[in-house]
């Protein structure tokens, strides 16, 4: 029987391992499509699930919430022995067996054709945080904000999320005011298209104000918690904010204010469980008029599966820059 190698967190006598083990078939969950993983890619759940064993309800498990690879096995009609798939999303690496292997097998609901445009490889440097960038993007144009309407802000523009977000924005002719916490990394964002970028304390809401001067005709928001109450109080009249991450805190305090006397809106984003055919049409694109043209090293960290466990901690840590690519092939 074929083996392959995965990154397994187990538990022994509660004490929790995470380590490259060799797996075999019957090793993997039921489901329609087998697929050969050819890239995955590291995100902040990630290392929630890894290190911290959040949403994890059974060991041994393989951590990963996205994947790209070929089709090696299907039993749903839809898809065909050679195809190449996405998979993000759902519980993927965090109910069932994730990406972080070099075959995956997911139930046939999940999996993405590879929209024209990606390459497996690109796919993956996108994966959950590129989806989700684009979908904050999609979200505050349904809610008619557009670069003639003034600047828009992206928090945490140092991370996956905000990385592509802020390259997203700015290749679509908006004025990017990128946050980062990290001050050495301001020639980074400006190669992404970052018009401003300022440091992540002049965006945290101290005092409770509810109203500030009016800044933003938008922003995307990976980070929520205080920096999410400074932005709600400086919307631009009837500007909005896509709320997509929450590293700097769950709790939001704010008031009706911006809300009756702005008229702004707060989205919510939320990739877990985005319909499949909204899905569709995001990932497509993401293969055109919203694929970052910062794919390359300037982004990218490409790691092998062997050197997962110490990037998966430094994540948590926001020691991580831009995306980390897994190559299962490496």
């Amino acid at each position: 029987m074929e083996t392959f190698q995965a990154l397994v967190l187990d538990k022994v006598n509660e004490e929790t391992t995470l380590d490259i083990k060799e797996l075999t078939m019957n090793d993997l969950p039921e489901g329609d499509v087998t697929i050969r993983v050819a890239y995955s890619s590291v995100n902040y759940k990630d290392g929630l699930v890894a290190i911290h064993n959040l949403f994890v309800t059974s060991y041994p498990f393989v951590p990963g919430i996205d994947l790209a690879g070929t089709i090696i096995d299907s039993s749903d009609e839809r898809f065909q022995t050679g195809d190449e798939v996405i998979v993000t999303s759902y519980t993927l690496g965090t109910g069932q067996f994730g990406g972080f292997s070099e075959i995956a097998r997911v139930p046939a609901e999940w999996v993405v054709p590879l929209p024209k445009g990606l390459s497996l490889k690109e796919a993956m440097i996108l994966g959950t945080a590129g989806f989700t960038a684009a979908l904050s993007v999609q979200r505050l144009e349904d809610n008619e904000v557009n670069p003639s309407l003034g600047p828009v802000l992206v928090a945490g523009a140092t991370g996956g999320v905000g990385s592509i977000a802020v390259n997203i924005l700015a290749n679509k002719g908006y004025e990017v005011t990128a946050s980062t916490g990290k001050t050495n990394e301001e020639s980074y964002l400006k190669g992404l298209g970052a018009a401003h970028v300022i440091n992540r304390q002049e965006i945290i809401d101290t005092d409770q104000t509810p109203m500030r001067e009016e800044k933003w005709a938008g922003a995307i928001d990976p980070v929520g918690g205080k920096t999410l109450q400074y932005i709600l109080s400086t919307l631009k009249y009837g500007g909005s904010v896509a709320t997509c991450g929450l590293t700097g805190g769950t709790a939001v305090s704010t008031t009706v204010l911006p809300y009756i006397s702005r008229g702004v809106n707060w989205l919510g984003i939320d990739s877990v469980q985005c319909p499949m055919d909204k899905r569709i049409k995001v990932w497509e694109r993401l293969g055109d008029d919203l694929k970052p043209t910062m794919l390359n090293e300037d982004m990218v960290n490409e790691i092998s599966l062997h050197e997962l466990p110490e990037v998966l901690a430094d994540i948590l840590k926001g020691n991580v820059r831009g995306r980390t690519l897994v190559n299962l092939n490496k």
